[in-house]
């Protein structure tokens, strides 16, 4: 099995789970046993300092708690990305594909601070079982794209679900285009 960590879950116009409508998954973990994923796209207005007090001076635009997925919402995950020129290992970092990692919120942010461009806060989780999501991608659920460093730091989230798909050209930026509600038409 190949691993799709790092990788992007654009969810078809054909899912219809409400959870997952028009989402984009950034996974941060697949292998054997399952996979996880956070939700790039679905922005609270929860401000991150509310939740989490210096850990929001570390958060990009929109400085607010993501809604990472249905599962265990109560708890956080948080993404970074590493700045350029930073090259040693950071404690409480773990690389999921190339700058991009999890960090510790049990940690000082200041102890990060100067090595991280910015962070994005998630609260709960996507996560599929051993199989399932390969079986939700066979069935047509989720187109599965490679991710762009800038993608789970945009300031305008909500773009991301058609900026994805028209970053792929030929009939999958047509996909971009396709109604909500396509009966309403």
């Amino acid at each position: 099995m190949e691993s799709m960590t790092g990788r992007l879950l654009v969810a078809t116009p054909t899912l219809k789970d409400p959870n997952f409508d028009r989402t984009v998954v950034l996974l941060v973990a697949h292998e054997a046993g399952g996979a996880l994923g956070v939700v790039l796209n679905r922005a609270t207005e929860v401000p991150v300092a509310d939740v989490l007090g210096n850990w929001g001076e570390l958060a990009g635009e929109p400085a607010v708690l993501f809604e990472g997925g249905p599962v265990q919402p109560e708890s956080a995950i948080c993404l970074a990305r590493t700045r350029p020129e930073v090259k040693k290992r950071i404690t409480g970092f773990h690389q999921v594909s190339g700058a991009l990692g999890t960090v510790d919120l049990s940690a000082d942010p200041d102890r990060i601070r100067e090595s991280v461009a910015g962070i994005r806060v998630f609260a709960g989780y996507s996560g599929w079982s051993a199989g399932q999501l390969e079986e939700e991608i066979a069935g047509g659920s989720w187109f599965l794209f490679d991710a762009l460093p800038g993608d789970p730091f945009m300031s305008r989230p909500d773009d991301l679900w058609g900026m994805v798909l028209r970053r792929q050209g030929d009939i999958l930026a047509a996909v971009a285009h396709f109604p909500p509600d396509p009966l309403l038409n």
